[in-house]
């Protein structure tokens, strides 16, 4: 899949990633899939959430995306 179309939900109610297998899915464990994701692919997790982000963005581009919190 290209980089450009990757997105990352939970869209499987009975597949769980590891190590929540076994147990119902639910939309707090995206952050696993997406930690294995980037590990398969050879990006850092930060790079992972920041491509899947800009991805969801221009997929669902009437959603407007909020303005970035300052540190």
């Amino acid at each position: 899949v290209p980089h450009a179309r990757l997105l990352v939900e939970p869209d499987a109610p009975y597949l769980a990633p590891v190590p929540f297998r076994g147990k119902r899915n639910e939309p707090a464990y995206v952050a696993h899939t997406a930690k294995v994701l980037a590990e398969t692919i050879g990006v850092s997790k930060a790079e992972i959430a920041d491509l899947t982000t800009d991805n969801f963005f221009r997929l669902f581009g009437k959603m407007p995306r909020p303005a970035e919190q300052s540190a």
